[in-house]
C-alpha cells in the first residue's frame, strides 16, 4: 500500500511531489528537504550552519508525520551546493544523528531549489 504523507510542521511541496511516501506501512520514503521556514516560505538562514538546522528540522516533521523518527533513519542522502560545506553540515548533522547514524551519501550539485545550500532526503522505517 502506498500512502502519501503531508506534514503541517514543514514546508508544502514547492512542485508536482509528496513530502513523503510510505509504503505497506513499513517504510517512509522523504522527498528533498531544502531549508525553507514554514512560516514565511521563504529560505531559514544564509549560511550552510543555519540552512542544515532548518533543513533537518523538516525532514524530522516529515518522518514524524508517517510516523517514524529520526533515530529510525535507515537511509540519508544529503546535497550541497558546495562540497566546502561538508565539514559545517557535518557539525549540524551528528547533532540529530547521534547513536548510531544511517547510511548516507552526500553530493554536490549545480544548484537547489530557491538556491538552497543543501537538500536532505530519507527513508526511515515506520512503526
Amino acid at each position: 500500500m502506498r500512502q502519501v504523507i503531508s506534514a503541517d510542521k514543514a514546508p508544502a511541496a514547492i512542485g508536482p511531489y509528496s513530502q513523503g511516501i510510505a509504503v505497506s506501512g513499513t517504510l517512509v520514503f522523504t522527498a528533498g528537504q531544502i531549508p525553507i521556514d514554514t512560516e514565511t516560505g521563504e529560505l531559514s538562514g544564509n549560511n550552510i550552519t543555519a540552512q542544515t538546522h532548518a533543513a533537518l528540522k523538516n525532514l524530522k516533521a516529515v518522518v514524524e508525520a508517517a510516523g517514524s523518527s529520526l533515530d529510525k533513519v535507515v537511509k540519508v542522502t544529503v546535497f550541497l551546493q558546495n562540497m566546502t560545506d561538508f565539514a559545517q553540515m557535518n557539525e549540524v548533522y551528528k547533532q540529530y544523528f547521534t547513536d548510531s547514524p544511517p547510511a548516507r551519501s552526500a553530493v554536490e550539485v549545480a544548484c537547489l531549489p530557491k538556491n538552497a545550500l543543501v537538500e536532505i532526503e530519507a527513508i526511515a522505517l515506520v512503526g
